[in-house]
């Protein structure tokens, strides 16, 4: 049987987070596979409650573990290795990623339990022989250190998958854009790029991370009070532009937040973050006057419980902020976050700060390409397909148009689609089953599992809880209601699970001694009641618990 080389996403395909991407070569459904990324996304109260983190649903991988040769992660944003630690116990294939994202890729292990001795570090180049296929990092410009795409050389030719990046000749930390590199592999002939489709809409060219120095100089140096900044804590560059632009005003720097330190430990041990000014300790920093004072904070989007919130509402570690002090976000709200932000904005607002976030393009630019270094790298690579990926459907539709009108073969891939690349077009050839998995509290539970429907339920419905005891003589003795979620009172200002208790105690008076022999049919009774009196009184139909029990003869 012919081997053939086929991709498919279970996630990252059709949003924006989440990626989990699989790559395989050889007989058809016996393919050796390789997995790219595993990655999360972040709950909301609107449609996932409760939720702690929203990961890939890895049905198909698991069941295919044996198939599994390796897993490559291209860099450290938690929506390309926050599943790591969740997922690579039923996985259990070697992880190959450069040195910074070796120590956060250790860290996602250990905090689920883990060893530390599946973690390969593999330098940029290097070949990496998995599923038949010679793998190599490519560095790239991202707005993390020692970001990479993936060159793999397949039967069906060479495959490039870019990860996140951008064009940055200058991204302060870390590898600089070159387009000569880009031109050295593609010597060979490209088969397929598979690449970022995030920023496919922004039409002018992507700005580099050291053009943001000079104006965020000059806001800190001109700024009254205390400034505070905040930024994504993985986002070494930037952390090392606002440290720096603050001591050049003659100002202490001191980092809140356990994440935004860890990363600079990290980054320093890693070798990828040299000549980081000198912090204080928040005990240290609190004594000094404001007007001497940068915080570097986290809390980028908003995170309730990150330093940013803690300040919007209160004191965090001694500081609070007050009128004539500066608050910069240095960062823009991933889609999903924008009310979580806006809810920190107006509480410092409220406390007479000045906020000064990135909408006028002057304090940050984005990690990714933008549309036209996406025809810049086509230009550059000149490959046979165009797969897009890392994208709403939105993005990856425009973005294969973009490639169909620069003469390429591409298609819209969503998580759960097999790809055959192996042919002059990439060919939809089946479908695997991809969804998402929860992180709830300690538990995983699945989108199918029912648990987040319920509470969406219970949220959008209220609910009514109805205690019923039945006799031995099969006669309603007892019934009591509580509600939770639904006004006190009905139309006539009579309590609401009085008026249930009521109606209840009557419906099933009147089902007669035959029906309430019937438990499953006495409780169908009460639930239709119960929802006819809310909605006769309030307007709401809403979940019904009935609790029965049965007393025996004496």
């Amino acid at each position: 049987m012919k081997d053939r080389v086929i991709y498919v996403p279970l996630g990252g395909a059709g949003e924006i987070g989440m990626n989990a991407y699989v790559y395989g070569q050889g007989p058809k459904g016996r393919e050796r596979l390789v997995v790219v990324d595993l990655g999360v996304t972040f709950p909301d109260m609107e449609g996932s409650p409760g939720v702690d983190l929203i990961y890939a649903d890895l049905s198909w991988l698991y069941e295919n573990r044996d198939r599994v040769e390796a897993i490559f992660i291209t860099h450290g944003h938690e929506d390309h290795i926050g599943a790591l630690g969740m997922t690579w116990s039923r996985i259990d294939a070697p992880i190959h990623c450069r040195r910074f994202t070796r120590d956060l890729a250790l860290r996602k292990l250990k905090d689920r339990g883990g060893s530390g001795g599946d973690v390969r570090i593999v330098e940029p180049f290097e070949p990496v022989s998995a599923a038949g296929m010679e793998i190599r990092f490519m560095p790239v410009p991202h707005s993390i250190p020692e970001a990479s795409a993936l060159i793999l050389d397949t039967a069906a030719g060479r495959i490039v998958h870019t990860g996140d990046l951008k064009l940055d000749r200058d991204p302060v930390i870390g590898e600089g854009y070159d387009p000569d590199d880009w031109k050295r592999i593609a010597e060979p002939g490209i088969q397929a790029l598979v690449c970022d489709s995030t920023n496919v809409f922004s039409m002018h060219r992507g700005r580099s991370e050291s053009s943001l120095s000079p104006a965020i100089s000059s806001l800190v140096a001109d700024a009254p009070g205390m400034v505070v900044a905040t930024t994504f804590a993985t986002n070494l560059a930037r952390v090392k532009t606002l440290a720096e632009a603050g001591l050049s005003a003659g100002r202490s720097i001191c980092l809140l937040g356990k994440t935004m330190r860890d990363m600079v430990g990290i980054g320093t041990g890693a070798g990828v973050l040299e000549g980081f000014p000198e912090t204080l300790a928040p005990e240290n920093a609190v004594k000094l006057r404001r007007e001497k004072l940068m915080l570097i904070v986290t809390g980028s989007q908003g995170e309730r419980r990150a330093a940013s919130a803690q300040l919007s509402t209160g004191k965090f570690l001694g500081f609070s902020m007050k009128e004539g002090d500066t608050f910069l976000f240095s960062s823009s709200a991933i889609p999903g976050n924008e009310v979580d932000v806006a809810r920190v904005v107006n509480a410092f607002s409220e406390l007479g700060v000045e906020v000064v976030d990135e909408s006028g393009g002057l304090y940050h630019v984005s990690g990714h390409a933008n549309r036209p270094d996406l025809e810049e790298i086509q230009g550059l690579l000149d490959p046979r397909m165009v797969i897009p990926m890392h994208g709403e459907h939105r993005h990856l539709r425009e973005h294969a148009k973009l490639a169909r009108d620069c003469g390429r073969a591409s298609i819209v891939a969503t998580n759960g689609a097999v790809i055959d690349l192996s042919g002059e077009t990439p060919v939809e050839v089946d479908r695997v089953t991809a969804g998402r998995d929860y992180l709830d509290g300690s538990k995983r539970i699945g989108a199918r599992d029912g648990v987040v429907r319920d509470r969406l339920r219970l949220a959008r419905n209220g609910l009514v809880v109805i205690c019923l005891v039945i006799d031995a003589d099969a006669e309603a003795d007892e019934v009591w209601v509580e509600t939770m979620g639904l006004a006190d009172a009905g139309k006539g200002r009579a309590e609401l699970g009085e008026l249930i208790e009521e109606a209840v105690s009557g419906s099933i008076e009147g089902m007669g001694r035959g029906g309430r022999s019937d438990d499953r049919r006495v409780e169908k009774e009460a639930e239709k009641t119960a929802r006819k009196v809310a909605w006769d009184e309030i307007g709401k139909k809403p979940e019904v618990m009935v609790l029965l029990s049965r007393m025996d003869a004496a």
